[in-house]
């Protein structure tokens, strides 16, 4: 991003940059093109003209992609950008952030997607964008987790596998990763995106029955129950049928908790 500034004198003009651009003056490179002259009783004065060159960093292009989202959709929020060795943690404040987050975290997710996509247009070392408001993250994690638990419990008693509805793949990651610390209990995922879901299974299988009811023969009173897939809150959303995600990232072994929204 290049352009040229004129003041009164260089110092005032790249002023006028860094609030044009946004950015500290440390963060501009500054090309003198003219300097000032004071000219000699009111004749000869001329200003000073500068050219100014900013490559906003990947976040900052993040930032200001959200901001015009927000923009467009009537939403006042600050912005505060936590970058960390990958990528940057985007949070949007305000008191009209339910709707910036949407159902289930659909918006929310749509809106990281397409700023993380705005962040690597240029660049094919990629950069990870995570949005987040209000702690919306760390709720739905502590949510995903305990469904985890629960659903092992389950499957521990029954010995029968269970398959819950599909998720992100962050999300996914969470499941797995309680799952892990719970002894008897193994999780995997199948399907294609964006329906890939999570299937927990028994390591020990299906406990054996008792015999019970009528002697050597079939009670029919006891039907086979197929398993099915638990609701947990997760339901298919129009977002998950507009679009499909890069590629899944179901693996733990990256330690990282939120993956980028992927097509």
């Amino acid at each position: 991003m290049k352009k040229e500034f004129t003041a009164n004198t260089v110092e005032e003009a790249k002023d006028l940059a860094a609030a044009e651009f946004g950015a500290d003056k440390s963060k501009i490179k500054f090309t003198v093109l003219e300097e000032e002259k004071k000219g000699f009783l009111g004749f000869g004065k001329t200003d000073a003209k500068i050219l100014a060159e900013y490559e906003p960093s990947k976040a900052e292009t993040a930032a200001e992609y959200i901001k015009a989202i927000l923009s467009c959709m009537d939403i006042e929020a600050g912005l505060e950008i936590t970058e960390n060795e990958d990528g940057a943690v985007i949070d949007i404040t305000g008191d009209t952030t339910g709707a910036v987050i949407g159902r289930r975290g659909e918006t929310l997710d749509a809106i990281q997607y397409l700023a993380s996509m705005a962040a690597n247009r240029s660049d094919k070392e990629y950069y990870r964008i995570t949005l987040d408001s209000c702690g919306y993250r760390e709720k739905r994690k502590a949510i995903l987790e305990d469904l985890a638990r629960k659903i092992s419990k389950t499957v521990l008693r029954t010995g029968r596998t269970s398959t819950l509805e599909p998720m992100n793949p962050y999300e996914r990651r969470i499941i797995h990763a309680a799952v892990s610390e719970i002894e008897g209990v193994t999780s995997k995922s199948i399907g294609e995106e964006p329906y890939r879901k999570v299937v927990i299974s028994s390591v020990n299988g299906r406990p054996e029955r008792r015999q019970g009811g009528k002697k050597g023969g079939y009670d029919k009173s006891r039907r086979r129950r197929e398993p099915q897939a638990h609701s947990m809150d997760l339901m298919k959303t129009s977002f998950e049928k507009d679009y499909k995600k890069p590629k899944p990232e179901d693996s733990m072994t990256d330690g990282e908790l939120y993956g980028k929204i992927e097509l």
